[in-house]
C-alpha cells in the first residue's frame, strides 16, 4: 500500500547535533520525498554550537556542500589559499634561531586547493538548512537504547526522559553512547565477546592537542612578517607540531599545537580531556621552536587543551537499524585535517541510501550495510594514514627524516 503524502515512512533518530548530524539531517531533507522520513535531532547541550576551531575542505566535501545546494554560502564564510603554492607550507621548525622551509605542498589545479572556515561557522550554516522535516531537541543526553521486540526502538536520556525511534544513527562523538550499547548488546556470535571493551571505548594517542582562534590584526603588530599571515603553515619538530591557516577571510588564524609522547599511546589519560590552560603553558612546551612559531603561540587566546583520543579500528559500523558516523565510528588524528570532511561523507551516502525510493523499514538494515560497505574500510584507511602522516611530521616515522640534519 503506498503512502499519503505527508506520512512519513519511519522515524530516524539522530543523536549528536555535530557537523556529521547536521548534514545527515539535511541530507534526508534535501532527498527525501514528501517528508517521507521524520528525523528527531538530539542534541546533548543547550545549544548546536561547536568545540573545535577551525575545518579544511577538500574538493570532495565541496562537492557534497553544493549538492546540499548551499555552496554560495559556504563559499562566502571561506578562506582560500592567498600564495601561489596554494597548498600547506610545511617547515623545520624546532631551531630556536630560525627554522628553514621543508617542503610545500602544490595542487596545480585550483578546484583541488583546500579551503578553510571557521566550525562555527559550517555550523551555524548547516543550522539554517535544517528541513521542516527535522525535530531538534536540546539538552538530551543519550545514555543507552533498548529495542522493542517489534523492532522499534527506546532511547534513555539524562534527564530521565525516552524517546522513540524506528531508525538509529549514533552521531554523538568519540564517547559515543551509541556505540557502545551497539557493541554491548549485540550478538555474540558476531563480534568477539573479549574486544567489546576495545571497540566501546576511545584510546589516547599519548598526544596533547592545544587550540585557538587568533586574531590576524594582534599577530601582524607583533610579527608583521610572519608567513603565517599568508600560508596554511604547519612548522615541524620532533616530537611536536604547530598547524596554522586563516579563517574568515583571513581577519583570523586558526591553530593548534600538538605535543606527542608515543610511549604514553594506549594507556589511560588521567584528567579532563578537554580543559582551558594557560596561554604560558603553551609556550613552555614550543620554547625550542623557531621565532615565527613562538610569536604565534604567543597571541593565544583562551587556550583548550585536548587529550587527543581515537576510535580502534571497528569491524562494522552498523547492525540491525543502527548505524554510527564521524567521530563515534572511527575518531581520528587531525594531521591529514580529514575528520570533519569524513564525517560530512559518511553523513551523505547514508542520508542518500535512506532516502531512496526503494528503502522501506523492512530493508532498512541492507541499505545501512551499503553505506557500511562503502564508507567505513575507506575512513579507516583515512584514519591510519592520519596517524602516519602525523609521525612524518613529527619526525617519528621509521624511514623517513628523523628531523636530524
Amino acid at each position: 500500500m503506498s503512502l499519503s503524502p505527508g506520512t512519513p515512512k519511519f522515524r530516524v533518530a539522530i543523536c549528536g547535533a555535530g557537523i556529521g548530524g547536521l548534514v545527515l539531517a539535511v541530507t534526508i531533507g534535501r532527498f527525501a520525498d514528501h517528508r517521507s522520513v521524520q528525523v528527531d535531532l538530539y542534541e546533548a547541550h543547550d545549544a548546536i554550537t561547536t568545540a573545535g576551531v577551525g575545518i579544511v575542505m577538500s574538493r570532495r566535501t565541496t562537492e557534497i556542500i553544493e549538492a546540499l545546494g548551499f555552496y554560495e554560502e559556504v563559499s562566502y564564510v571561506s578562506t582560500k589559499p592567498a600564495s601561489s603554492t596554494r597548498g600547506p607550507k610545511y617547515r623545520k621548525a624546532d631551531i630556536p634561531e630560525g627554522g628553514f622551509d621543508w617542503f610545500y605542498h602544490i595542487d596545480a589545479q585550483d578546484n583541488l586547493a583546500p579551503v578553510t572556515l571557521r566550525r562555527q561557522d559550517l555550523v551555524d550554516i548547516l543550522k539554517q538548512n535544517l528541513p521542516s522535516s527535522c525535530t531538534v531537541h536540546l539538552n538530551k543526553r543519550l545514555t543507552k537504547y533498548d529495542k522493542h521486540s517489534a523492532g522499534s526502538f527506546v532511547l534513555h536520556f539524562a534527564d530521565g526522559s525516552t524517546e522513540g525511534a524506528d531508525v538509529l544513527i549514533g552521531a554523538d562523538g568519540i564517547r559515543s553512547s551509541v556505540r557502545k550499547t551497539l557493541f554491548e548488546t549485540m550478538d555474540p556470535n558476531l563480534v568477539d565477546p573479549c574486544k567489546i571493551r576495545h571497540y566501546a571505548d576511545a584510546s589516547w594517542t599519548g598526544a596533547l592537542v592545544y587550540r585557538s582562534i587568533i586574531p590576524a590584526e594582534k599577530l601582524s603588530e607583533r610579527d608583521p612578517n610572519n608567513v603565517t599571515l599568508r600560508d596554511f603553515v604547519m612548522f615541524c619538530g620532533k616530537g611536536k607540531q604547530v598547524t596554522s591557516y586563516p579563517v574568515s577571510d583571513g581577519t583570523l588564524l586558526s591553530v593548534t599545537a600538538i605535543v606527542s609522547d608515543e610511549q604514553k599511546a594506549g594507556t589511560p589519560f588521567e584528567g579532563r580531556w578537554v580543559s582551558a590552560v594557560s596561554r604560558e603553558e603553551v609556550e613552555e612546551a614550543f620554547q625550542g621552536f623557531e621565532p615565527a612559531a613562538r610569536n604565534l603561540l604567543k597571541c593565544f587566546e583562551k587556550p583548550s587543551r585536548w587529550a587527543l583520543h581515537v576510535v580502534n579500528d571497528l569491524p562494522l559500523s552498523t547492525y540491525d537499524r543502527v548505524a554510527l558516523i564521524g567521530d563515534a565510528c572511527h575518531a581520528m588524528t587531525p594531521y591529514m585535517g580529514a575528520g570533519a570532511s569524513q564525517a560530512m561523507e559518511d553523513a551523505f551516502v547514508l542520508g542518500r541510501l535512506i532516502t531512496h525510493p526503494l528503502t522501506t523499514l523492512d530493508n532498512v538494515p541492507a541499505a545501512l550495510r551499503a553505506y557500511q560497505d562503502v564508507r567505513l574500510s575507506a575512513a579507516q584507511l583515512i584514519a591510519h594514514n592520519s596517524e602516519r602522516v602525523g609521525r612524518m611530521y613529527q619526525f617519528n616515522m621509521p624511514g623517513c627524516y628523523d628531523g636530524t640534519d
